[in-house]
């Protein structure tokens, strides 16, 4: 049976903050982004709050969340015992609040009443997942904490938030959103459905045509807007359908080198769409969304799909000044390569993997990732 949920309720537009003046004398935990206080940004949406309510900040969030810094918002939370939660911020921020949240219950047998996710970045689809990635540096590992209690009860999307991103931010995290729809539109666990492919099959079309005019524009309203509605189908489509591979080693790259997680996701996508099209079925998917982007022509072969999907991913990477491989990062090649077997081994184990629409082999999986290296 196929289960097909969408728990989140989702606002969105410039006027989505009004949703918070409903909250009042409550006791509310704001997990941000660090360089928020005191930003217009968040003074808006501090504005929407209520005085009746009792409002503390927890801004001691950094990227790919660890441990160290979830335990010490854990500490807040204990202390706060907040009945709602706002994330303020990227895919980490959003992440860390999620995770806070998790160890905070569990200790405090507590119960958040309401979730609020207010995204700052077009990319990760938090904001609408069961899913807070954060890592334990100790060990140079990522960890997926995955449980649907976890998905936020409030999106609140408003496209001005995400015009002051850096345009680093917004090459990186946009094409994240691009590995989202393209991993989720071939995920075979939980496995894509008629529903997660409509939704993928939008948001790769969207993000093709509109991340780099974001990139380029950034003050151009109606394609960030669009853009941000996009993250957030992404994050509905692979939320139902799963993921791949691409994540599976993205997660290792970044934990190993430090990487940010969209701009390793973009490397490993044309080369997972690479090994994944050598199923026919999956290929066929492949080409269909590239038709309806307007990528392909259904006149072509198959493969010449495929390498032309291939391609639009590494023209739009290089017009936001991306790097292909580790080696163009900065990654020492032979430091990259000594590190395979243990990439394997936590790709292997990352809660992505299963969805992958062919399960490679140890050899294979190392393949994948070698080519990356550059």
């Amino acid at each position: 049976m196929e289960k097909i949920s969408i728990p989140t309720t989702i606002y969105s537009g410039d006027d989505s903050l009004n949703v918070l003046e409903t909250i009042k004398q409550t006791a509310v935990l704001l997990v941000c982004d660090p360089f928020l206080p005191g930003t217009p940004g968040l003074k808006s949406i501090e504005s929407k709050l209520d005085s009746s309510n009792q409002v503390t900040i927890f801004s001691d969030v950094k990227p790919n969340p660890p441990l160290t810094n979830i335990m010490a918002g854990v500490e807040v939370f204990n202390q706060v015992k907040p009945q709602v939660m706002i994330g303020v911020g990227g895919g980490s921020a959003i992440d860390t609040a999620k995770a806070i949240r998790f160890f905070g219950e569990k200790l405090n047998k507590c119960e958040v009443k309401c979730f609020i996710a207010i995204p700052t970045t077009s990319g990760t689809g938090s904001e609408v997942t069961n899913t807070a990635v954060v890592s334990d540096e100790k060990n140079a590992t990522k960890m997926p904490i995955i449980k649907d209690h976890l998905t936020p009860d409030i999106a609140l999307l408003d496209p001005r938030l995400v015009m002051s991103a850096p345009a680093s931010v917004t090459a990186f995290s946009g094409l994240d959103v691009l590995t989202h729809a393209l991993e989720s539109l071939v995920a075979v666990d939980p496995g894509a459905n008629v529903i997660s492919t409509a939704l993928s099959e939008e948001a790769v079309d969207i993000i093709v045509h509109n991340l780099v005019q974001c990139y380029q524009h950034p003050d151009d309203y109606a394609a960030r807007k669009i853009v941000h509605e996009a993250s957030n189908v992404a994050g509905i489509a692979f939320n139902t359908a799963g993921l791949g591979i691409a994540h599976s080693i993205a997660h290792q790259l970044g934990a190993q080198f430090h990487m940010p997680h969209g701009l390793a996701c973009a490397m490993m996508l044309p080369l997972v769409i690479e090994f994944n099209a050598q199923d026919p079925k999956v290929r066929a998917k492949y080409c269909k969304a590239a038709v309806k982007a307007g990528i392909g022509n259904a006149n072509l072969s198959p493969r010449l799909e495929v390498k032309r999907l291939q391609n639009t991913i590494y023209k739009m990477m290089d017009q936001m000044k991306c790097p292909h491989n580790l080696r163009a990062f900065g990654v020492d090649p032979a430091e990259a390569k000594a590190k395979t077997d243990v990439v394997v081994k936590a790709a292997r184990a990352d809660g992505t993997f299963p969805g992958n629409p062919i399960v490679p082999t140890d050899e294979q999986l190392a393949a994948v990732y070698q080519a990356v290296i550059g």
